[in-house]
């Protein structure tokens, strides 16, 4: 029983260390081997094995599942190519340990940086941003063959077999409009609500031994592209997938009971408890459609959502593979 911090209550039943050695020298013979033949201390080797140990339960448990990645944060621009790399570590591990990976990427900046180039500033209406019928050209542009690309290269750097899939050959989508103050519609152009994923092509990219990496651009039933916020994409895909985990990667360390406070992460939130936070401001701004993306995974049979810091060094492995985790999850269960 681990003691990851709850909200009203503290039980929690999560994982249980295995003791399969045989499978851990299996799966970690190499670096083994490298770090014994290294000159470093006794207590530095036992303290390794001990990392590898910890993580093995994990690793048993979590074979053959998939597992989204929402790929997004300011990690995606940092001009130091090692952070970007840790990132995509963490996801060529997975994907090396027999975890079904799928990567849902972002790309907002690059989007701005585009528009800008082109001479287009962006519009807003009540808070959200405009898509006219030329910006969505260099929406899809910029995510299809820019960003995805790129996030491609780096995983293929770090040793994975990425798969670059556009938004548009995977996922359908319907016009989204926002709303007024007044709660009445506004048009916001062409921005989507995906309503269906074809896992079909997913699935193969993953029979096939890659990791798909996909973007946030949808097609209409006429065939029009239109972009879509990529946290809502990633529960999309992962809810199609029936993913057994969806890690929102962004650039807050989780949810805080105080957001002046960073000591005070949640570790573990019962999804019943989310309405309560969003009344009294805990979920609030950016966290919102990320926390109502991840209530509507769960509801459609996502076992487990993640929220990590992305600037984090291997946040995802240490979320995922640890007893106690470093972001914070949100489980099946009530208030």
């Amino acid at each position: 029983m681990c003691k990851r911090r709850r909200i009203a209550r503290e039980s929690c039943q999560r994982r249980r260390k295995g003791k399969t050695a045989h499978l851990l020298f299996q799966l970690f013979s190499f670096p083994i081997l490298l770090f014994l033949s290294s000159p470093v201390s006794e207590s530095k080797i036992i303290e390794k094995a001990n990392v590898l140990l910890e993580a093995l339960p994990y690793i048993q448990k979590f074979r053959s599942s998939i597992f989204v990645i929402k790929y997004g944060g300011s990690f995606m621009d940092d001009p130091n190519l090692e952070v970007r790399a840790s990132v995509a570590l963490d996801i060529v591990f997975l994907a090396a340990v027999g975890i079904q990976t799928v990567v849902v990427h972002g790309g907002g900046k690059a989007i701005t940086r585009a528009m800008e180039a082109s001479g287009i500033k962006s519009e807003w209406r009540n808070g959200m941003r405009v898509t006219n019928a030329e910006t969505v050209k260099i929406v899809e542009q910029t995510l299809n063959s820019e960003v995805n690309k790129e996030i491609c290269g780096i995983i293929r750097k770090s040793g994975g077999q990425p798969k670059g899939i556009a938004g548009n050959a995977v996922c359908l989508c319907e016009k989204l409009y926002g709303a007024d103050a007044e709660g009445n519609p506004v048009d916001i152009g062409f921005v989507g609500n995906i309503k269906f994923v074809r896992t079909k092509i997913i699935k193969k990219a993953l029979a096939e031994g890659f990791i798909p990496v996909v973007s946030p651009i949808a097609l209409d039933e006429d065939d029009q592209p239109y972009n879509t916020n990529a946290d809502v994409a990633a529960a999309a895909v992962a809810s199609s997938l029936r993913a057994r985990r969806l890690v929102f990667m962004s650039d807050v360390p989780g949810l805080l009971a105080d957001p002046k406070d960073p000591e005070s992460l949640i570790s573990t939130l019962p999804v019943g408890q989310v309405e309560k936070l969003k009344r009294d401001g805990v979920i609030a701004s950016g966290m919102i459609p990320k926390v109502d993306s991840a209530v509507k995974a769960l509801q459609n049979g996502v076992k487990r959502i993640h929220f990590i810091d992305g600037r984090v060094q291997h946040s995802l492995l240490l979320e995922i593979f640890t007893d106690k985790g470093v972001g914070t999850e949100i489980v099946h269960g009530g208030a």
